[in-house]
């Protein structure tokens, strides 16, 4: 709780210094989807219209970077509680990361209702993750990008950010309270 706090203090600083800063630039727009969430509903990216979310890919028994990927998002939750922020994790192992699995997922990492566990068919997901983020492919290896990205409300990708660099997370605050302000 108190990383969340140094985070956002340094994210508002930083956003309310009074210098004027150049408009984030845009790398892409994510196209309309459909997919499964984690209490097995359909999850359409509409939801997201005239929404800032934050994407990242992860599968649920990684003992690699997806718990601190998972982690950092949680701490950004908790960061933009209730400023309409939504959060969506997409696996990158759809046969083992099924709704309920994603679901008791959620739960460890206390995913609010603003943060989304997808999954779907491999081909839906290999299309976001190379075709829309640029962030490599789904195909049984599960490797998988460590960034996070950020989407603005038109659903346009605006920045990635590492979260194993020591001010990714800080730099994505920031550059969500621009896109909140702009």
């Amino acid at each position: 709780m108190k990383l969340c706090a140094v985070l956002l203090a340094a994210a508002l600083s930083w956003h309310c210094g009074g210098s004027r800063r150049q408009p984030l630039p845009t790398y892409g727009q994510v196209p309309s989807f459909e997919l499964t969430d984690q209490t097995g509903a359909r999850f359409s990216s509409s939801g997201l219209n005239g929404k800032i979310w934050i994407a990242g890919f992860i599968f649920t028994n990684c003992t690699g970077p997806c718990p601190r990927m998972s982690s950092l998002m949680k701490q950004v939750q908790t960061a933009t509680a209730g400023r309409g922020v939504e959060l969506v994790s997409i696996t990158v192992d759809p046969e083992r990361d099924t709704p309920d699995v994603l679901a008791a997922y959620a739960r460890r990492y206390r995913a609010a209702s603003g943060w989304h566990l997808l999954t779907g068919a491999r081909e839906a997901l290999h299309s976001l993750k190379r075709d829309t983020f640029k962030l490599g492919d789904v195909d049984g290896s599960l490797n998988h990008s460590t960034r996070l990205v950020l989407i603005d409300g038109q659903g346009r990708v605006r920045g990635y950010y590492g979260t194993t660099d020591g001010d990714g997370i800080s730099r994505l605050l920031a550059d969500l309270e621009w896109l909140a302000g702009a």
